[in-house]
C-alpha cells in the first residue's frame, strides 16, 4: 500500500508517503490540499486516517523551523527533485523497491517537486550545453537563484522532520557544499556513494600493473563542476572522461537526437561514446546523466559496464537508515 499526501503550491509540490509492499503491486491512495506558498496566512491541513483534517500548519511556521513537523519518524528521508521529474519518481521507486525487498515497510519519505524549479536547472545545463553546430568559450552563467532555491527547499525538509536529504539530481551537486552550508542533518552526496560503492567492490584493473579506471558519461555542466572526477579521485580511481571530440561527435549530437525525439540516433551515438571510454582500459563507466541513462534497451551488453547514480544513492540512502539506528520495517 502507497500512503501518500500530496500538497500543491503555486511553485512547488510536496509529496509525503510511507510504503508497505506485501506484493509487487501498489495502490496509491492521494489527498489533495490546495494552499498559497506566500501569503502570512497560508496553511497546510494534515489528513488523519480517515480522510479528515485536523490540525492546521502554517507554511511560514514550517519554512521558518516553527511548528510541528509533517514527518514525526526518525527515519524520514527528505528529497529534492531536479531537472527531470520522471528521473526523480524513478529514484523514488528505486528506493521503496530495494527498502522493502523482504516484505516489510519502505522508508517514509518527504518529495519536494518544483516544476519551475526544474525549468530553471534545465534552462542552466542547457545554457551550458555547448551544440556541435556552434562553440561557446568561458561561459559565465548566473547561479545563485539556483543555489538560493535549492537551500530554500533543504531548509524546508529539514523542517519537515526529515533526517537525511537526497538529490536525485547529477547538476544539482555542482552547488553541493553551499547547499548544505549551515544544514543540520547528512546530505547524501550522489556522486560520492557511487565512488565508494566502486571501492567497495574490489575491481581489478583491466591491465596488469594498471591504475583502475572509471568513465564518466554526463553533461558538460555536470562534467564542468568536477564533482565525480573529485570523489572517484579521493577513493584512488584514475577517471576517464570523454576528450573534445567525443563530446562534440557522440554525446553532444546524442543530446541533440534526443530533443528531436530520434531514439534510435541517440542510442548509436551513445553506444559509440561509451565505446570510446571503455577502449581506454575503463572497468566501468557512470552515466551521470538523466537523458542517457535510459536510452539503451535493458538487455544491451553495453549495459553490464555502466553505473547508474540512482542506483548507488538509492542503496545508500538505504544503508545509511539502518546504520543510523533506525528500523525501516516496523
Amino acid at each position: 500500500m502507497l500512503d501518500v499526501m500530496s500538497f500543491s503550491y503555486p511553485f512547488q509540490t510536496l509529496l509525503l508517503g510511507c510504503v508497505a509492499a506485501p506484493t509487487r503491486r501498489y495502490f496509491c491512495r492521494t489527498r489533495w490540499c490546495h494552499v498559497q506558498a506566500t501569503p502570512p496566512s497560508s496553511v497546510i491541513l494534515n489528513a488523519d486516517e480517515s480522510g479528515k483534517f485536523s490540525e492546521k500548519i502554517h507554511a511560514t511556521n514550517l519554512a521558518s523551523g516553527k511548528g510541528a513537523p509533517f514527518a514525526t519518524q526518525g527515519s524520514t528521508v527528505g528529497i529534492i527533485g531536479g531537472v527531470s521529474v520522471d528521473a526523480t519518481l524513478k529514484f523514488l521507486r528505486k528506493l521503496v523497491e530495494l527498502s522493502s525487498e523482504d516484505g516489510g515497510n519502505s522508508i517514509p519519505f518527504v518529495l519536494c517537486s518544483d516544476p519551475l524549479f526544474s525549468k530553471e536547472l534545465l534552462s542552466f545545463e542547457r545554457s551550458y550545453f555547448v551544440s556541435s553546430t556552434s562553440r561557446a568559450e568561458n561561459l559565465k552563467l548566473d547561479s545563485s537563484p539556483i543555489v538560493e532555491s535549492l537551500r530554500n527547499k533543504r531548509v524546508f525538509l529539514e523542517n519537515s522532520g526529515a533526517s537525511c536529504i537526497v538529490m536525485p539530481c547529477n547538476v544539482s551537486h555542482s552547488w553541493y557544499e553551499q547547499v548544505c552550508e549551515g544544514c543540520s542533518v547528512p546530505v547524501l552526496h550522489m556522486a560520492e556513494c557511487v565512488a565508494k560503492e566502486l571501492k567497495e567492490a574490489k575491481l581489478k584493473p583491466l591491465e596488469a600493473g594498471s591504475p583502475l579506471r572509471i568513465g564518466v558519461l554526463a553533461t558538460n555542466a555536470t562534467l564542468a563542476a568536477g564533482f565525480y572526477k573529485e570523489k572517484l579521485q579521493n577513493e584512488g580511481f584514475e577517471v576517464v572522461l570523454p576528450d573534445r571530440a567525443t563530446m562534440e561527435h557522440t554525446v553532444i549530437p546524442a543530446i541533440e537526437a534526443l530533443n528531436r525525439k530520434d531514439m534510435e540516433g541517440a542510442c548509436n551515438l551513445l553506444r559509440i561514446a561509451l565505446q570510446v571510454l571503455l577502449v581506454r582500459a575503463a572497468n566501468s563507466v557512470i552515466l551521470a546523466s538523466d537523458d542517457m541513462r535510459d536510452l539503451l534497451p535493458p538487455d544491451d551488453p553495453l549495459l553490464k559496464k555502466c553505473v547508474d547514480p540512482m542506483d548507488a544513492l538509492a542503496r545508500s540512502t538505504i544503508k545509511w537508515v539502518k546504520s543510523s539506528g533506525h528500523n525501516i520495517h516496523e
